[in-house]
């Protein structure tokens, strides 16, 4: 089954029922229709679910049937694709025990975040249940850690706000920094909350900080990808480190960090450069990707980026590799950067102090903002296409 529905009721509805017959969920990275069609090509004899499909069998449904609620814990109940901001989009599979594994700790460490143990917590979420996040964090949560999810998906910070509000509380705001930037700056009054979950991209301490004043609960930033799920979390508004869920444990490789947790089917290799400390705590140093050599030099990109927006008057920035995947060429590095005060040169000279020549981005383009996807996040293809813009 290809899950279409925007509802999240609907979504779920329709996912319990793919799993009453034994039936897998494909996530497709996107619900734009090429991409919906390329995972549909590729997986022969699925079918697509939207919302009026559901609606349409919710009216129909026969009263008194006995629907199997029994899941087998080898059974694939979804497959997740990656979202394409490093390349090519991957497939990786899940089975029933492997996301249980990571939910029940997910539905511990936000229970710990509200500090007590309600009989049910109720969710809100600004990212789609396509996502391998939203799916954790709005779908696998109330299907089996008690808690309870709002059927809509509101993403500008009045609809957040009124949303909120129709919740009981303990209520949880499940969320991506992006999303949470844009209620810290809204003058929008909000409903306390009494945790706040974020995830897809970093969540730097300061803005973290900001929504906790402005939102009144816990904020707590989950680890995760799509090829391990969540695996650890921080309390980011007052702690740097990530700690690991119980029973996972991290191996250093030169071209990343391998994941072993007893609910993994296999360890999984990520990108991610790790500094581990005790107790089960790591730091996260960068990306083997991140890392790029010219003429005997090294550099990363993301310490470049880290340099671009400590400058006063730089909002937001991202730099890359626009020929990253070019052979026998020289790669040079661009810039895309959010400075409504600044000139392109400006930022340049400023930027000159800390950067060797030879990693200075060029071009480096003033953008009114990122080319962000719907969940906060810069695909490479959208990178290219500001580029292009120019």
């Amino acid at each position: 089954m290809i899950d279409l529905c925007e509802d999240r009721y609907r979504f779920l509805v329709a996912y319990a029922a793919a799993l009453s017959i034994g039936h897998t969920v494909l996530l497709p990275s996107s619900r734009a229709d090429q991409v919906v069609a390329d995972v549909q090509s590729a997986n022969a004899g699925s079918y697509r679910i939207d919302d009026e499909m559901v609606e349409a069998a919710l009216g129909n449904a026969p009263t008194g049937q006995k629907i199997n609620t029994s899941i087998a814990a080898d059974l694939t109940v979804m497959v997740g694709y990656t979202s394409g901001s490093t390349g090519q989009p991957k497939t990786f599979p899940k089975r029933w025990h492997t996301v249980n594994g990571s939910n029940s700790r997910n539905a511990q460490m936000i229970r710990a975040a509200i500090g007590g143990n309600p009989d049910t917590v109720w969710l809100i979420a600004t990212v789609p249940p396509q996502h391998m996040y939203g799916m954790e964090m709005s779908i696998l949560l109330p299907l089996s850690g008690n808690m309870a999810v709002h059927a809509g998906r509101p993403l500008f910070p009045a609809d957040i706000a009124s949303a909120l509000a129709e919740l009981p509380r303990p209520r949880v705001l499940v969320s991506t920094p992006v999303h949470l930037r844009a209620i810290v700056e809204s003058p929008q009054e909000f409903p306390a909350v009494d945790a706040i979950v974020s995830a897809t991209a970093p969540l730097d301490q300061p803005l973290a900080a900001a929504v906790v004043a402005k939102l009144k609960g816990e904020m707590v930033e989950m680890f995760g990808s799509t090829e391990t799920c969540v695996f650890a979390s921080r309390r980011t508004a007052r702690e740097e480190p990530w700690r690991l869920y119980d029973g996972v444990h991290l191996e250093s490789h030169p071209e990343g960090t391998m994941v072993h947790a007893p609910w993994f089917v296999e360890p999984v290799l990520l990108q991610d450069i790790v500094e581990q400390r005790d107790g089960g705590r790591f730091v996260v140093r960068g990306r083997s990707s991140d890392m790029i050599e010219v003429a005997g030099k090294r550099a990363s990109l993301s310490d470049i980026t880290r340099r671009l927006l400590a400058i006063e008057g730089v909002k937001e920035a991202v730099v890359f590799q626009p020929d990253a995947d070019a052979v026998g060429t020289i790669r040079r590095v661009a810039a895309l950067v959010v400075a409504p005060n600044l000139t392109s040169r400006e930022v340049l000279d400023r930027l000159a102090g800390g950067v060797d020549s030879a990693f200075m981005p060029r071009p480096l383009l003033i953008v009114d903002r990122l080319p962000r996807n719907e969940l906060g996040k810069l695909p490479r293809e959208n990178l290219l296409r500001a580029l292009r813009r120019d």
